[in-house]
């Protein structure tokens, strides 16, 4: 009985939270610009949310140790992640004077934040894998 109750109470906060983000909009004309939809394209895409995870892991990397950790990305596709991080503030850059020129990537403060959401949903999604997974099998996917 209790499980329902706090399974309930959780319904009820996530519908104030979804009428909060939502319920202003005229859905006869939805806005061009959404900010659930342009932040969201940029941090979580299977490539910037694995830069982010493993610059959450490691202090600072340099750009091939980068690419050696984000297995399958191509030099062009980390180039442009990393510029698009850190133009919205997610990674910082430090570029020394050196021959040949050494680059070092961080998380900035607001990255580190992410970091700690992106824990918590990746957290979720390995507990809830083999859910997933029974699922795409029973619908014929696998």
């Amino acid at each position: 009985m209790e499980t329902e109750t706090i399974a309930e109470n959780q319904k009820v906060r996530m519908s104030k939270k979804l009428e909060k983000m939502f319920g202003h909009i005229d859905y006869k004309n939805p806005p061009e610009l959404c900010p659930v939809r342009d932040v969201m394209s940029v941090a979580s895409d299977q490539w910037s949310t694995l830069i982010i995870l493993w610059l959450g892991y490691f202090p600072e990397l340099r750009f091939n140790k980068l690419k050696k950790y984000v297995y399958g990305i191509s030099n062009k596709v980390l180039s442009q992640r990393l510029k698009v991080l850190e133009a919205d503030g997610y990674i910082s850059r430090k570029a020394y004077a050196e021959v040949p020129i050494r680059v070092e990537y961080s998380l900035t403060e607001f990255g580190q934040s992410y970091v700690g959401k992106l824990l918590e949903l990746t957290e979720w999604m390995q507990a809830n894998s083999p859910k997933v997974l029974a699922n795409r099998e029973r619908y014929g996917l696998i």
